[in-house]
């Protein structure tokens, strides 16, 4: 079978560069279309798809028949992905056609060498390329991909939440390409409608208009529910900053208020006082802002107002009335309030709520204004027409507040939340009629409606309402009981954290009216902005449907990205959307919408509370994978191979050594059903600061596995020659994996794969006893030799820093034993009064400890150092890049010289051992510098340039 490109080679840093860049891209990127958990980056799924469907030039020995010409070809490949990456050339037509142009000249020749193959034969006789499947489709990103890449594009999952999204972005706009808008507005304007519009601009311009419709009609119903508020006089005099607004009705931004339970004091009589995290409201610098308590004891009373300026006490601030995690003082007693007083008061229906603060719209600012009555009584008399009554999943580590008493959807909103998503949600069917009438005035045919796959009036009018249903789905998020206020970036945030949503002491409740954060129209307006860009290729097709009966007729490009393990509970979390989209588009798509809730017997999620249990959970998610890839198997197109997304971190195994279950439970599933790993790709898929802390399972990269059948003459191996070749591959593995940047925080994710290559070409690896080697056991051999292969660089580096190592591992930077350090210091041929020399280390009565980067000189210069150590390179690399940044990294690794790519290695090593013992800050500031590694290199070439009688800095590419 001919190698595809992704079998041999890929131009990973610039697809790492892209996927990371485009992570921080918000307006214009379908992601912002709805909320879904984990999306793949567009640049990875649509260089990945490309480089599953183009032949690696070794394939062609006819045209390339040596290695030069091979890797010449291979360039002009990487060339193609290069631009195809590029957030710029998303919709460029002309990158995007010569990537076409290359997947239909490999996929030529593939059906020529494969005529007997009987759907081969059919496409290429029909002049077509493949349909391309995603059984797991989520969020969309690999079928909208593909569909860009010329394919017919299928995508599939048992969420209704995620078929529909899918449908906006792969089904929907490709029906209503090129069309001009239908609202009135646009048709008055001739030029305007009589201009080219490409894609689904058109649609996108209508889903303005009549969203701007929906949003003026509810504000005409329950705006009065959304009052300004007027600055007197009287407020002024307390605050100098408001006397410019006194007389003005100001526009409320947010309302923020806490929650209140019960004094545990019998003396409060029962008086309810409140759960405050932190006082603070906004942390800009230069304009802060907080609330300061007034308590009356006797009345058992209190109340807060707001202040500005400069605190006095800004650790009181900081505390609130939280005393630790989940507990609380009381603000009239000081009674402490523990967690199972506070669970039992949820479940007894005593958490209430009361407002702290008003934020308002102020002159490019926020003004925080003191609450008043009048704003929280007019907040109690709404009165919702609809509630959902569904209950939320019992997940409490994902569902926190379940466990305190919110146990519906319904739960989760306030009063006038509901009325307001209510109101918005039934504007959708009257903006369908409009958009109807409309259509047909601009001369549409009537025609079947869009699920019968209607493209006139009908089906239009069922597009427009498909996505302004979106819209409202996608804002109410922000618009919830749950919604917390961000005091430094000064915006309300979504409920949905991590993957979770966690209890929230305070909330933040946004005014859909208002022109600031949170409010319905930016809401639309980022809506019609992620479907302007789609609307290229050939229409795909979304539908509902369990991974594990696939649908498609005939043989497909499979991508997928399957759920991990239990990192997501989809369907517990989709559900917050579900109810309100079926109540709003149940109407449109009465099939999609059919269940009260989102499916979930057979959701391919290892949840415990849904399963009985851990064993019970892990059982259920290995048989079920085990069905959806033996399907894939049989799916699958046999001249292309599979590429499978994972992203699951490793944690610590009580049994010794590091393994993951949810590794483990895929990988069996992948092996039992018949495939090999045939190559492995670490890809940038999260945010560059995907550390939020060690041990967290939040990773910057996936691993891309590329899969091929087995062949059915794979030979056994023993469980000895399996280590004995892992020690012989992993260590070239390992040092590619490092010079291609991989994050450390990602190293023994990205070990998984070439690993997983060895244990998978043999049919079976026999133990000693000719036992079947587990999966499991294969991981922790697989982890143990990475961490020899990381310990043996410790040989490339000086004996100061290998001393720093070992000490470092014990000691981190506090302070241990003179002696010690002296005895230590000979074993590595150096001593403690050297390295105190050198500048690496303090020695005071007897103790010594390690200097922290921030304590080493700053106008240390390597060149005029008689000692450079590897140890002293990194701090001070650390030392610059936290307190200068980038540039001032590069200008001292233009000093360094090949000095610089030790230091490198050394912070892989360093990493390692700051998550083995849980040092989180230390291993952050390491992870950043390899991070940070690409651009600092670059800097330091781009300023080497300059100089042309300094040597290079990093060898060859």
């Amino acid at each position: 079978m001919k190698k595809k490109l992704i079998e041999v080679a890929l131009p990973l840093e610039a697809i790492n560069k892209a996927s990371a860049r485009e992570k921080s891209i918000r307006h214009g990127h379908p992601s912002t279309l709805h909320l879904w958990w984990a999306r793949r980056p567009l640049a990875a799924a649509r260089a990945v798809i490309f480089a599953q469907m183009v032949d690696d030039p070794s394939s062609r020995p006819d045209l390339f028949p040596t290695e030069k010409a091979q890797e010449r070809e291979r360039q002009r490949l990487f060339r193609i992905i290069e631009d195809l990456v590029q957030w710029e050339n998303t919709t460029n037509e002309d990158v995007l056609q010569r990537a076409r142009e290359e997947i239909w000249q490999s996929w030529r020749r593939a059906c020529a060498e494969n005529a007997d193959h009987p759907r081969a034969k059919e496409l290429f006789d029909r002049h077509k390329l493949p349909a391309f499947h995603d059984p797991f489709a989520g969020g969309g990103s690999l079928p909208l991909e593909a569909q860009r890449l010329g394919l017919e594009a299928h995508a599939s999952d048992l969420n209704p939440v995620a078929v529909l999204i899918c449908k906006a972005m792969i089904e929907i706009p490709p029906r209503f390409a090129g069309r001009p808008p239908v609202n009135p507005e646009a048709r008055k304007e001739k030029d305007l409608v009589a201009r080219p519009w490409r894609g689904a601009q058109g649609l996108a311009e209508d889903v303005r208009y009549y969203g701007r419709w929906m949003r003026d009609e509810a504000e005409k119903r329950i705006g009065h529910l959304y009052p300004k508020i007027e600055v007197t006089a009287e407020m002024a005099k307390e605050r100098p900053d408001l006397e410019k607004y006194v007389g003005q009705k100001l526009t409320v931004i947010a309302w923020l208020w806490a929650r209140t339970v019960p004094s545990p004091d019998p003396a409060m009589g029962g008086a309810h006082v409140p759960l405050i995290a932190s006082y603070w409201l906004g942390k800009k610098k230069g304009k802060l802002a907080w609330i300061e308590p007034v308590v009356d004891k006797a009345e058992r009373s209190w109340r807060f107002e707001v202040r500005t300026g400069t605190p006095n006490d800004s650790k009181t601030i900081d505390a609130g009335t939280k005393t630790g995690r989940g507990t609380f003082r009381c603000l009239l007693s000081d009674a402490p309030m523990d967690s199972s007083y506070l669970h039992e008061r949820g479940e007894r229906d005593q958490i209430h709520d009361r407002l702290l603060a008003v934020v308002a719209e102020g002159e490019r600012s926020r003004i925080y204004l003191s609450p008043s009555a009048a704003q929280e009584a007019v907040a109690r008399k709404a009165e919702p027409a609809w509630r959902p009554t569904t209950q939320l999943g019992t997940n409490t580590r994902h569902l926190t507040p379940v466990a305190y008493g919110y146990t519906t959807h319904g739960s989760l909103y306030t009063p006038r939340q509901l009325t307001a998503l209510d109101t918005l949600a039934g504007g959708v069917s009257v903006v369908r009629n409009r958009v109807l009438q409309d259509a047909l005035s601009a001369g549409l045919d009537e025609g079947d409606g869009l699920t019968d796959g209607g493209s006139g009036a009908r089906g239009y009018a069922d597009a427009v309402a498909v996505i302004l249903g979106i819209a409202v789905s996608r804002r109410h998020d922000r618009l919830t009981a749950f919604s917390i206020w961000d005091t430094v970036g000064e915006k309300l945030e979504s409920m949905v954290r991590l993957s979770a949503i966690p209890m929230t002491w305070e909330f933040a409740e946004g005014n859909p009216f208002s022109s600031s954060t949170g409010n319905f129209l930016d809401g639309v307006g980022l809506t019609a902005k992620a479907i302007e860009s789609l609307g290229q290729g050939i229409p795909g097709r979304a539908e509902q449907g369990d991974a594990r009966a696939v649908a498609l007729d005939g043989a497909a490009v499979i991508c997928t990205d399957p759920p991990y393990f239990d990192n997501v509970p989809y369907a517990d979390l989709s559900d917050l959307f579900y109810v309100w989209l079926r109540r709003t588009l149940q109407p449109v798509m009465p099939q999609l919408m059919s269940t009260v809730l989102v499916p979930k017997a057979d959701e391919l999620v290892a949840d415990p509370s849904r399963h009985g249990g851990r064993e019970a959970a892990e059982r259920f998610f290995l048989e079920r994978m085990r069905e959806v890839i033996a399907g894939l198997r049989a799916h699958a197109l046999p001249q292309i191979p599979l590429t499978i997304f994972y992203a699951f971190k490793q944690s610590e195994s009580q049994e010794g050594g590091v393994v993951s279950t949810g590794w483990d439970t895929f990988l069996s599933a992948l092996i039992e059903s018949g495939f090999s790993v045939v190559g492995t790709w670490p890809v940038r898929t999260e945010q560059s600061g995907g550390l939020r802390n060690v041990g967290r399972n939040s990773l910057a990269t996936s691993v891309v596995l590329v899969c091929r059948p087995r062949p059915a003459d794979a030979s056994t191996t023993s469980r000895r020659e399996f280590i004995a070749t892992v020690k012989t591959e992993l260590p070239a593995a390992l040092a590619h994996l490092q010079k291609s940047n991989i994050a450390p925080v990602d190293m023994a994710q990205a070990a998984i794969g070439p690993g997983m290559a060895i244990y998978t070409r043999h049919a079976m690896v026999l133990d000693a006893e000719g036992k079947s080697l587990s999966v499991r056991e294969a991981l922790a051999i697989i982890n143990q030799v990475l961490d020899e292969a990381l310990a043996e660089q410790e040989g490339d580096f000086d004996a100061d820093s290998r001393w720093a190592l070992a000490w470092f591992e014990q000691h981190g930077f506090d302070e241990g034993e003179y002696g010690v350090a002296e005895t230590l210091s000979k074993a590595k041929n150096t001593s403690a009064a050297g390295m105190v020399e050198a500048g690496i280390l303090a020695s005071k009565r007897g103790k010594v400890r390690l200097l922290r980067p921030e304590e080493l000189p700053a106008e240390w210069d390597p060149g005029t150092d008689s000692r450079v150590t590897a140890w002293e390179t990194v701090h001070h690399l650390i030392r610059v890049l936290g307190g200068a940044g980038e540039q001032a990294a590069a200008t001292l690794v233009a000093k360094l010289g090949a000095k610089a790519e030790t230091a490198r290695e050394l912070a892989y090593r360093l990493y390692t051992l700051c998550e083995r013992k849980k040092r989180a800050a230390e291993a952050l500031a390491y992870n950043a510098l390899v991070q940070s590694w690409p651009e600092i290199a670059r800097l330091a070439r781009a300023g080497a340039s300059a100089q042309p009688e300094q040597g290079a800095l990093f060898g060859e590419e």
